[in-house]
């Protein structure tokens, strides 16, 4: 009975009601950002950084419930010498769930590919590097499936497309698959849910920071971001396609966290022997965001892979320790 006074008692205070997303724009949206019109009526956030001369710009692409922002400390460690071109995927970040003419679109990586081309259709952008991270990895190589003239290099970070099952999963997104318990997820979000989320997929808690779980916070409470996670993991087919990665024949780099608990390490050498002439790099002590969770390590190999000249990476992450990379 206790228990249940105090669960009742602790409801109102853990009621988290969608944000518009104008609540959002001053903090998560000042310059380099802006709100990239496409047919039909949707909005996409973007930030578009480095020299505009470059041929062959750089787009990174997010994971589920992440956002563009996950990519900050590669584009400052990239920026100087490439064209970097970020975006927030439908459901995602600012740009929000699918609208206008989009509106009932499923939230499925095919889909995501052929979103992102129109962003870079409308941006003007005919040839890139594709690069992503679970989610936005998938994304990535499809994008080299689907337009494989377009694509000139491919940087996986832990990616999915292999049917797979997760050894730890996010406690948000377990609730969000249930139907009745997704309503509640619209309704309530805990805090300490985007922490435990976190924990999740960094492999050292230690670099978790309030201010990285208060963006994850905000973000996934702007307006539509749950109900469009709980309709895309209820879409999920994961192996879907994945037949297609072992047709991908262009230059490929694929990182992964050895302590990655949502996709196995060993999806790492699959990638590797899929797709031919690729290169591995493992950082043993990061998880399934290393990107995110040490820039300064995840991107050196970036910039050896693209032909970057050497310097300090510090603009990076300079506040945290680099982690050795294991070659294999």
């Amino acid at each position: 009975g206790a228990l249940l006074m105090l669960t009742a008692l602790s409801l109102p205070l853990m009621r988290a009601p969608d944000r518009p997303v104008e609540s959002l724009v001053q903090q998560y949206a000042l310059p380099p950002s802006d709100f990239l019109p496409l047919p039909g009526g949707q909005l996409v956030h973007v930030r578009d950084e480095g020299p505009r001369a470059d041929p062959v710009p750089i787009v990174l692409i997010h994971g589920t419930s992440a956002s563009l922002h996950t990519w900050d400390g590669w584009t400052r460690a990239l920026q100087g010498q490439r064209r970097v071109i970020r975006l927030d995927l439908p459901g995602f970040g600012l740009t929000g769930p699918y609208t206008g003419k989009n509106a009932g679109r499923a939230y499925h990586a095919s889909e995501d590919a052929r979103f992102t081309l129109q962003v870079l259709d409308a941006m003007g952008v005919q040839r890139f590097v594709a690069g992503g991270n679970s989610l936005g990895g998938e994304v990535a190589w499809r994008l080299a499936a689907l337009a494989p003239q377009r694509v000139e290099r491919l940087i996986l970070v832990d990616a999915a497309g292999y049917r797979f099952e997760p050894a730890s999963v996010p406690l948000g997104w377990r609730l969000a698959r249930v139907p009745v318990a997704s309503r509640l997820f619209e309704m309530f979000l805990p805090r300490p849910m985007i922490v435990s989320g976190l924990v999740d997929v960094y492999g050292d808690p230690k670099r978790i920071t309030d201010e990285l779980v208060t963006r994850y916070y905000d973000l996934t409470l702007r307006e539509g971001n749950r109900r469009a996670l709980a309709e895309r993991l209820r879409q999920t087919d994961r192996g879907r396609d994945e037949a297609q990665i072992a047709t991908l024949k262009l230059p490929t780099l694929i990182l992964w966290g050895g302590r990655d608990r949502l996709i196995d390490p060993a999806f790492a050498q699959r990638f590797e022997k899929d797709i031919a002439g690729s290169q591995r790099v493992m950082f043993e002590a990061l998880g399934h965001v290393p990107h995110e969770e040490d820039a300064a390590a995840s991107v050196a190999p970036v910039r050896r892979f693209l032909g970057l000249s050497e310097q300090s990476l510090d603009a990076a992450d300079g506040s945290r320790p680099h982690t050795p990379a294991a070659r294999r």
